[in-house]
């Protein structure tokens, strides 16, 4: 039965350092540590493999649209789908009969821009932007529409040409 004395243990860290690689030893110094065979000793990752694991989430086959769907959104195309969503259920938004007398024709800038048949329908749609706009934000967010505009009918202009005259010309006298 020896007690433990001064002596003893100051030869417990002295076998410490014999277990630790001179340049780790080293290195511990320097930085103002004890080297110690514990602070060597390297630590292994525990990291479960789930990717290998039988049973798991993420193990089974995915769908073709739920591939296409994560692909979408990691490349950003969204918004652009999203828009095309807009321009495609056209006549769910704004309803049948509006519908066959309107077509989108541009998104610019948030802002959706609609041609209609005649300047009166153009003129109802402006009074009925509130609703529409409405109705395609709740419907598509991620479109980005903020705006819509309405334009009437395209109409030649006498505005070019060879024989244009200056001045006002002919005014609203198709629809």
């Amino acid at each position: 039965m020896s007690d433990p004395t001064p002596e003893a243990s100051a030869s417990l860290p002295a076998v410490a350092e014999t277990a630790v690689p001179e340049t780790v030893a080293t290195y511990l110094r320097l930085r103002g540590l004890e080297p110690s065979a514990r602070s060597f000793r390297k630590k292994r990752r525990r990291q479960k493999d789930d990717e290998n694991a039988p049973f798991t989430p993420g193990r089974d086959p995915r769908g073709v649209g739920d591939v296409l769907a994560v692909m979408t959104r990691e490349a950003g195309w969204n918004p652009n789908l999203a828009r095309e969503d807009v321009v495609r259920a056209w006549a769910e938004v704004a309803g049948e009969d509006t519908a066959g007398h309107t077509r989108p024709v541009a998104f610019q800038e948030g802002t959706l821009t609609v041609q209609a048949d005649s300047t009166a329908w153009a003129k109802q749609l402006q009074l009925m932007r509130a609703h529409i706009l409405s109705e395609i934000v709740r419907r598509f967010p991620e479109a980005g529409v903020t705006g819509i505009r309405f334009l009437g009918p395209d109409v030649p202009s006498w505005k070019w040409g060879p024989r244009a005259i200056p001045g006002r010309g002919p005014r609203d006298t198709y629809g």
